[in-house]
């Protein structure tokens, strides 16, 4: 598949940057249908989004800058080249998950910081939506050619061109399709997320839907980088393993420090109230 859609005079628009776009659009959408139902403004969504696309490219283009995968693309090669740290449109191998969402994070806290809006519930309107447009967006990486695993003789092994081949791979031609098995994933995680969000409403505290955000993500990323060879690695461990294993280990002790303290508050509410009587 060609990876430019069409050309408007000498600029050329990518699939990768529409199938990016439609994904920024449609999980804005559902974010702001479960703003709705949660009883808050919508267009909170709306009038965010430009704030958190801007942060959160600024933070997946630095995750890639700094990280060192293979092939010699990372600060090493940056720093000799720093014209090419502007140049986040070569595709997802010029992006990072993880500092998009870290960037978009920040975009959306500063928002609801000068909207006198409640961020940790804000982050759970966000978070299944998130999931979703992360599904969609990863298909942008099929267009590419790109974060595609070791080479398999499995039936869904997606076929690889000899050009977009990594060095010492380039006698196969059918891989891993990492790309499909991450959108997947999130699919199933934004599913999940929804069903949980409307079933456990009355147990859940804010924040709960983007602690499981940061566990369920993770997990299916652990996975998936188990199958790059081109995976970013620190000390021969893949980085987005070490980064999602904080993750994970994180989002849980804070979800059982914070039930567990509003449990001891409620068992201790009416042993007090006795003592006044």
């Amino acid at each position: 598949m060609n990876p430019i859609a069409f050309r408007l005079g000498p600029f050329a628009v990518r699939w990768y940057g529409i199938i990016l776009v439609v994904a920024a659009l449609v999980g804005s959408y559902v974010a702001s249908l479960e703003a709705k139902r949660r009883g808050e403004n919508p267009d909170h969504v709306w009038n965010a989004l430009l704030l958190c696309l801007i942060f959160g490219i600024i933070g997946a283009r630095l995750y890639h800058v700094f990280s060192s995968p293979v092939g010699g693309v990372g600060w090493n090669y940056y720093r000799k080249h720093p014209i090419e740290i502007f140049a986040f449109w070569h595709g997802f191998a010029g992006l990072g998950i993880f500092g998009a969402v870290a960037g978009g994070l920040l975009g959306l806290f500063i928002y609801t910081w000068r909207s006198k809006l409640n961020f940790w519930r804000w982050v759970d309107i966000s978070a299944p939506a998130l999931l979703l447009g992360q599904a969609i967006g990863r298909w942008g990486n099929f267009v590419n050619q790109e974060l595609y695993g070791y080479p398999t003789n499995l039936p869904w092994g997606i076929y690889i061109a000899p050009q977009n081949r990594l060095p010492g791979l380039e006698s196969y031609e059918r891989f891993h399709p990492c790309f499909l098995y991450e959108s997947l994933w999130n699919l199933l995680g934004f599913l999940f997320l929804m069903y949980v969000a409307r079933r456990y409403q009355a147990r859940l505290l804010d924040g709960d839907i983007f602690c499981l955000y940061l566990i369920w993500y993770p997990v299916g990323r652990i996975f998936v980088e188990s199958l790059r060879p081109d995976a970013w690695r620190i000390h021969g461990i893949p980085a987005a393993q070490i980064f999602s294993v904080i993750a994970i280990v994180a989002s849980v002790a804070l979800m059982v420090y914070r039930h567990r303290r509003i449990s001891e508050r409620t068992e201790s509410s009416p042993a007090e109230e006795r003592v006044e009587n």
